[in-house]
This record gives structure tokens, C-alpha cells and sequence, in this order.
């Protein structure tokens, strides 16, 4: 258990999140900042509240729409930002579209952690993933290990719910792993598909498998279209496995965003690649051995990475 866990946005994905982390007794503390109003922080933070005597948690929290309530955190997740909602003509932005306005959000976020939190560990959720996790770096400056985006542990939970479907089998049976940047790009590794530690291929054939990864590079989009809203569960439960790891020092392989310099021949980008998170963050980069299509397909990820980390620093 730490001794402060800061959420910074108390929308769709801070609700569950608030829950989960009095659910699951992984601070002290759970501190909820958001700056609308009235007072949606407080308001969530105390829903919660009244329901511990029933799930037995003694978690305490702050909150409220000042980020001095962040102060001394040991971890934060970042969920704030303008989230994808439909159109009146039923299109939706692109996580790319929304860069503009997160930005400005961003640089906020960036100050309020230097100036509460310095050495916290950080974990984005905002989207553009990628671009935002680059900004964030940018202003914070922190060492590597230290700041990560989550998306390869729901992309990757996507990908092994839809083949766990595909096979008839439990999704407990199925592992996989998406690579790359958070968007249309995003590259899941078939040779790294498992069922019950068998390839992929033995249980799901190959016409199948193209739908299911072009699925699950779209699942984002496919949420938004149903419900009018991004994906806001699933995210915020991967963010946990996540954070779980960290509070624990699992040691647990998890697909994250981090800074690669060198590793993958790329350097200076956040790019999705598995890592081993503990108690220190990021404790390791692995690399993987990848198919030439498999490598062509990550490339190609890497440039759209590029492309909006570009945009980043255009907008200083």
C-alpha cells in the first residue's frame, strides 16, 4: 500500500478509477482533483466514501478542484483531457483531433505535478496517448522510469478478448500483446499470440485473425459509436493492472508507453513496447524479436508517433 495515490480527472474513466483504488486498499489516501464544477471530486470521491463500512476499506481521500490536493502523491494516473464524443452527424474526432485542446490541459497537469508531487510516478491515460505522455516529458523532465502512458495493457486486453471469442476458450487462456502507438496504427503481434501457450493459428485461421487485429485497432472508434462516448471501464481497469504492479513490485509484464532510446531503433519517442513495471516504474525494456511484416508494421506506427510527437513540439 502507498501512502497517496493522486487522480487528476474525476470523469467516466477517475470514477472507476476512484472506486477501484478504495476498492482494492492501494493507498492510504486517495486524492481526486477535477476542475469542474461544482464540486465533482469531492461529490465522487465522498459517493465512494459512504459505501466503505460495507466493502470494508478504511481508505481516506481528498479532493476538490484545486490541485493542491495532489500534494506529496507517491503515484498519479492522468486521465484529463476532452474525451471523443459523436457529432451531431455521427462522426467522431480522431485521438489526434483532440490534440489542440488536451495540450493546454496537459501543460496544467505538468505544472500542478511539479509543483506537488515532483517525484510521484505517472501514469497518462489522456488521449492522444502517445502525444500527451511526449508533453508531459517535455515539461516535466523526470527520470524515464518514472512516466508512462497506458494503452498496450487495454489494447492488448482487446485483442485477447476478441481471440479468446474466436477460439471458444476463456479469455484466461489467451496472451497477447500490442505494440506501438495508441491509434489506427497500433500493431498487435501475432507471433506473440498464445492460447494455453499454444500459437494462435492452431485454435483461429488467418482470415479470422486479420479481422480480430483490425478490430482491435479500431475497438476505440467501434465504443465510441455505440455509446456516444470513449471506452471509460476497460481503460480505467487496465490503468490498474498497471498500477497494481507498481504498488505491489509485481515485476509483471505489461505492453506501456515509455520513453525508447535506442531500443526498437527508435529514439526520443513514447512508444508502446513491453516493459517490466515494479515498485521503481519502469524497470525494463524488452525486446522483442519481431516477423519482418511484424517490423514493417511497427515502423509504420512509429512514424504516426512521430508525426503527432512533431505536432507537440510545434505547439510550444
Amino acid at each position: 500500500m502507498l501512502k497517496k495515490i493522486g487522480l487528476i480527472g474525476g470523469g467516466n474513466i477517475g470514477g472507476v478509477l476512484a472506486q477501484e483504488l478504495f476498492h482494492r486498499k492501494l493507498a492510504a489516501t486517495v486524492a481526486l482533483v477535477d476542475v469542474k464544477g461544482p464540486d465533482v471530486a469531492k461529490g465522487k470521491c465522498l459517493d465512494i466514501a459512504e459505501g466503505t463500512p460495507i466493502i470494508g476499506s478504511d481508505v481516506k481521500f481528498v479532493a476538490g478542484k484545486d490541485y493542491d490536493v495532489l500534494q506529496d502523491a507517491d503515484l498519479i494516473i492522468n486521465t484529463a483531457g476532452v474525451p471523443r464524443t459523436v457529432r451531431p452527424d455521427g462522426t467522431f474526432p480522431s485521438r489526434e483531433e483532440l490534440l489542440a485542446v488536451n495540450l493546454q490541459i496537459t501543460d496544467a497537469v505538468a505544472g500542478a505535478i511539479q509543483k506537488f508531487c515532483p517525484n510521484a510516478i505517472v501514469i497518462s491515460i489522456a488521449n492522444p496517448l502517445d502525444a500527451i505522455v511526449f508533453r508531459l516529458y517535455q515539461k516535466l523532465n523526470p527520470p524515464k522510469h518514472k512516466l508512462m502512458g497506458m494503452a498496450g495493457a487495454l489494447d492488448s486486453a482487446r485483442y485477447r478478448y476478441f481471440v479468446a471469442q474466436a477460439a471458444g476458450v476463456s479469455v484466461e487462456n489467451v496472451e497477447a500483446l500490442v505494440l506501438g502507438g495508441h491509434g489506427d496504427d497500433m500493431v498487435p503481434i501475432r507471433s506473440c499470440c498464445r492460447v494455453a501457450g499454444m500459437p494462435v493459428e492452431k485454435f483461429v485461421d488467418d482470415k479470422t485473425l486479420g479481422a480480430i487485429e483490425a478490430r482491435t485497432r479500431k475497438a476505440g472508434g467501434e465504443i465510441v459509436g455505440l455509446i456516444g462516448v470513449s471506452a471509460f471501464w476497460s481503460p480505467a481497469i487496465a490503468a490498474m493492472e498497471m498500477v497494481e504492479a507498481i504498488v505491489y513490485d509485481k515485476k509483471k509484464v505489461i505492453p506501456s508507453c515509455v520513453l525508447l532510446e535506442g531500443e526498437y531503433g527508435v529514439k526520443g519517442l513514447f512508444v508502446g513496447v513491453p516493459v517490466i513495471l515494479g515498485k521503481n516504474g519502469v524497470e525494463k525494456i524488452i525486446e522483442l524479436e519481431l516477423t519482418e511484416a511484424e517490423k514493417v508494421s511497427f515502423a509504420k506506427s512509429v512514424e504516426a508517433v512521430k508525426k503527432t510527437a512533431d505536432e507537440v513540439l510545434a505547439a510550444k
